[in-house]
């Protein structure tokens, strides 16, 4: 078995200690760093490209942005991501993070006997992608035959096909503003101003849309490439060339917050 490098992304510095003494114990991993944050860690994650990364998403402090969303971010700087176990105190994300193609789900604390069968699926073959891993991809699609909405593809250019009694109407990703809640149905709002409606719930465009795509309130998601301006004081988030402007709840604050930091991480002058 060859070796892999990895990175602990964890604001509980006990468990840290604990997750770092626990992998010590197997010669094939080699610690590279550790990150208490959501940038600390994408910084990390860029300058070293380990092999493996353990990462928290039930964070204790709020501030320190951790969450499932630190996946979507690797997807849009790397062609190919590192290897994610998510390691939490809880079952509850176990469903959301499969979505999000993580190689394995460790509850704390973390058992040897459990990392060892995490190290022995190492060895699996793998296949370079550029989005989500394509047993994903086929895993939606296989989950998705004869729904409303197919998801035809999955990669930068996503496309979504909403289909009605014989009408397939197809539509651009990108060119999404914003999807919106409205009972069992949804209503996508595109670009050009037009919005159509699809016989899907929010939740559902949520496990299936990833990065640009954040749900900012329980009844919206919004495509960050078409944000104007985010107003913090009266949590409102303002779409490009329109005069439509989206509330964003407390339940979905710390994904507003990680929409500014992205912002000031790209090529970004504040004044």
């Amino acid at each position: 078995m060859k070796n892999y490098s990895y990175i602990i992304i964890d604001d509980n510095q006990e468990s840290v200690l604990k997750t770092k003494e626990l992998a010590d114990g197997f010669s094939e991993l080699i610690f590279v760093a550790i990150a208490n944050t959501y940038q600390q860690g994408l910084n990390l994650v860029l300058e070293h490209n380990p092999n493996i990364i353990f990462l928290e998403i039930d964070p204790k402090d709020n501030t320190s942005n951790l969450s499932l969303l630190f996946i979507n971010e690797l997807y849009h700087y790397l062609r190919i991501v590192p290897k994610v176990i998510i390691t939490t105190t809880k079952k509850d994300f176990a469903f959301d993070a499969i979505k999000y193609g993580v190689m394995d789900y460790l509850l704390k604390p973390l058992k040897r006997a459990d990392l060892l069968k995490t190290i022995l699926k190492l060895d699996w073959p793998s296949y370079e992608v550029n989005l989500i891993s394509n047993q994903t991809v086929q895993d939606f699609k296989t989950s998705l035959k004869g729904d409303a909405i197919e998801v035809q593809k999955i990669n930068q250019s996503l496309v979504l096909c909403v289909k009605s009694y014989g009408d397939y109407r197809y539509i651009q990703a990108k060119d999404i503003t914003y999807i919106q809640a409205d009972n069992n149905s949804t209503d996508i709002y595109l670009n050009t101003g037009e919005m159509i409606t699809a016989f899907k719930t929010l939740k559902y465009f949520e496990a299936i849309l990833l990065h640009p795509f954040i749900r900012i309130h329980n009844s919206y998601i919004i495509n960050r490439n078409h944000i104007a301006r985010i107003h913090t004081g009266n949590s409102v988030c303002y779409i490009k060339n329109s005069t439509k402007k989206l509330p964003f709840s407390k339940t979905y604050k710390r994904n507003v917050e990680i929409i500014i930091a992205e912002f000031a991480n790209g090529n970004y002058i504040e004044v």
